[in-house]
């Protein structure tokens, strides 16, 4: 195997349906219940980024080839965000346990180093050999989420329009497909950033809180092949955004939707605001997403009032994901090659 650095910009079709095929098996092994990607802009979805932020990308590919053909069997990403690098590694299945993940990880954090990072963290999904990989090179467990899945199919829909209709008087419900509109924009960071400074949490993928990153985050996410959707709950005398959801379907796997952000500000506690928006998120995405089977979601274990919501909806927990994080110059020199 020959790695290589990798850019998704410049990389031949062959190259991105390759990485495709590489994804889909291991989510076959690991991740069987979930859909398949689409080769839909993948190059879009690996290439954009934050303004701010840097992704850096590498592949292993099959060096007996000939030149023009591509068998990209595994990848690793490098993503360059705050004071910390976050990665993301793929390994074809038949390719295990030969080092060629490490040497990845290996790669990656040197770069990390080389950039001046002093922490690179990742996420490992439960129940797969990702744990103890990345156990046995010295990353640290900081956090855990649970997934938990929803199927359409199975959604009692009369006890969810009483949970959409469930909501004290003095708020209205609004629906805003595509993202956050102008007129909103302030009063939605303004939740999102109370909501942030009340989570102390580690967060490798954190809130845009400001109005303009905001902004950019919602042009990048229609960037990526990401479609995006919200519903708010608005405190009707003061104009305040009291509550908000946000759910995005993704042009790569369309049958599943992703839960990002629901947020309830503290003082709007109380009053039915979250099952109410989410409940009203999946009236609206049955109407506008008519292939979407499924929404996923993650929530901190010690987050029980969204875990009983969650459940309520319909939920069911499927996986543990963990976060870790690894001191960037004690990686490296565990990962120095030795003669």
């Amino acid at each position: 195997m020959r790695v290589r650095e990798w850019d998704p910009l410049a990389a031949t079709d062959s190259e991105i349906q390759s990485l495709v095929e590489t994804v889909n098996a291991v989510l076959a092994v690991d991740l069987p219940d979930d859909p398949p990607w689409r080769d839909v802009q993948v190059r879009d979805y690996l290439a954009e980024t934050m303004p701010g932020e840097r992704r850096i990308s590498w592949v292993a590919e099959d060096d007996r080839l000939a030149e023009g053909d591509s068998g990209i069997f595994a990848h690793v990403n490098l993503l360059l965000l705050g004071d910390i690098g976050v990665l993301e590694v793929l390994v074809h299945p038949r390719l295990r346990r030969r080092g060629l993940g490490r040497e990845l990880v290996a790669v990656a954090a040197r770069r990390a180093y080389l950039e001046g990072f002093s922490s690179i963290g990742v996420e490992a999904i439960g129940s797969t050999p990702a744990i103890a990989f990345y156990e046995s090179l010295g990353f640290e467990k900081e956090f855990v989420e649970i997934r938990s899945v929803l199927m359409l199919s199975k959604v009692d829909w009369e006890a969810l329009g009483e949970m959409a209709g469930g909501i004290s008087a003095g708020y209205r419900v609004e629906f805003h497909p595509g993202g956050v509109p102008d007129d909103l924009i302030e009063a939605y960071a303004q939740a999102k950033m109370e909501a942030q400074a009340e989570d102390n949490d580690t967060d490798l993928a954190p809130r845009s809180s400001d109005p303009q990153r905001l902004k950019d985050s919602v042009a990048t996410l229609h960037r990526r092949g990401l479609k995006p959707y919200i519903v708010v709950a608005i405190h009707e005398q003061s104009g305040a955004v009291a509550g908000l959801t946000e759910v995005v379907v993704p042009a790569q796997h369309p049958e599943r939707a992703d839960q990002y952000d629901t947020i309830v500000v503290r003082d709007h506690r109380g009053y039915g605001i979250d099952r109410a928006i989410k409940a009203r998120m999946l009236f609206e995405l049955r109407a506008a997403e008519p292939d979407l089977l499924e929404v996923q979601t993650w929530n901190a274990q010690h987050n029980e009032s969204m875990l009983k919501v969650n459940a309520d909806l319909g939920f069911q927990s499927d996986r543990d994901w963990y976060e870790y994080t690894a001191d960037v110059a004690q990686l490296v020199q565990s990962l120095e090659p030795t003669d």
